[in-house]
């Protein structure tokens, strides 16, 4: 593990980058099959190749996003517009995951659906509305831990959580 703290730390917007595209490309890769009950792979080279680099770039977006957010919060307890309490261990994990999911994660799925469309070359927003959902059901208690994490592992494990919610989507959504 010293060697990926490592890796993370000398090189927090490339790791982040390389995480997300391998883990969240997976789990879109792992959500096709369950939906489709069968092994396959569901995308063309061309698309594959978008999909990494939408992902890539959905990691850079992710790691401002969760720098960002933190100072966001820092400076609201500083402010006393947080209670104290939350300047660490849960009460910082919850405070930093909620406003990462109500103030970043409506823009940044968005974009992601936006990246899609253009990957996909479609423009359909279906399903858009169910994704800002998980961000209630899904995104805050998953961020809750992911931010209890040293900041070392809080990118990679925010991508791993790319995989869970891939597993979910093949479940619940139905084949098109």
């Amino acid at each position: 593990m010293n060697l990926y703290v490592q890796w993370v730390s000398a090189n927090p917007l490339t790791s982040s980058a390389i995480q997300f595209a391998i883990l969240g490309t997976l789990g879109e890769i792992i959500s096709q099959m369950i939906r489709r009950k069968r092994v396959f792979f569901p995308f063309g080279p061309f698309e594959f190749l978008g999909k990494l680099i939408a992902w890539a770039v959905l990691g850079v977006v992710t790691k401002y996003g969760f720098v960002g957010i933190k100072g966001f919060v820092r400076a609201l307890i500083a402010h006393h517009l947080l209670p104290d309490g939350f300047s660490a261990g849960i009460g910082w994990a919850f405070s930093v995951s909620l406003f990462v999911n109500i103030l970043f994660g409506p823009q940044m799925m968005l974009f992601h659906r936006v990246e899609d469309n253009i990957i996909m070359r479609r423009w359909d927003f279906t399903g858009l509305k169910s994704a800002w959902f998980t961000l209630i059901w899904f995104w805050i208690p998953a961020h809750t831990v992911t931010f209890s994490l040293p900041r070392e592992y809080q990118i990679g494990f925010a991508a791993l959580w790319s995989i869970v919610l891939g597993v979910i989507m093949g479940i619940t959504t139905p084949k098109r």
